[in-house]
């Protein structure tokens, strides 16, 4: 026996061409969609960048920082009833008085705002101390004089850059 056959004059039967593009696109857009992403790039967080403090500002932050002197010293402390290490002091005044949002480790204070020669240092600026890389830091208040809360069982205190141990450290000034 024969198989059976269907003899007939007509072409076989074709997709329309745009159907055949549509169905195209969709398996590469699904194809695309199965692929696994390739390797995140980390972001990196961008340094703020604020107009220079004010008169007005950098006295206010002087007069809170002085506020705070008697503060206990607490390691990671960043608020005045849990107590304050030398960033979180810092990170707390610039925050509440002038809206600024300091680092919060001093080797990341070491590149916030610009450098400012020591000769010519004014209220509100940063001083950092260390070689190479900042290891503490304060806020300077005029006359000589800057807040900071110094080590572990101590308290936020106002110390003099001309002092015994100040004097002998480098000194970087920083201007946010």
């Amino acid at each position: 026996m024969r198989p059976f056959h269907r003899l007939t004059s007509a072409a076989p039967a074709r997709t329309p061409w745009p159907a055949a593009l549509l169905l195209a696109l969709c398996a590469c857009l699904l194809a695309a969609c199965s692929t696994a992403p390739g390797p995140r790039r980390p972001t990196v967080p961008r340094a703020a960048v604020y107009p220079p403090l004010t008169s007005a500002q950098a006295d206010d932050i002087a007069i809170h920082a002085l506020g705070l002197v008697g503060t206990p010293y607490r390691y990671g402390g960043n608020t005045p009833e849990g107590g304050f290490d030398c960033s979180g002091l810092i990170g707390y005044v610039y925050s509440s008085r002038a809206g600024r949002a300091p680092p919060r480790t001093v080797a990341q204070l070491g590149s916030f705002g610009e450098p400012v020669r020591a000769d010519e240092i004014r209220t509100g600026d940063l001083v950092l101390f260390g070689r190479g890389r900042p290891t503490h830091a304060g806020i300077y208040v005029g006359e000589g004089r800057f807040v900071h809360a110094p080590s572990t069982g101590g308290t936020v205190r106002l110390d003099t850059l001309a002092g015994i141990y100040w004097s002998k450290q480098p000194l970087e000034v920083r201007r946010p």
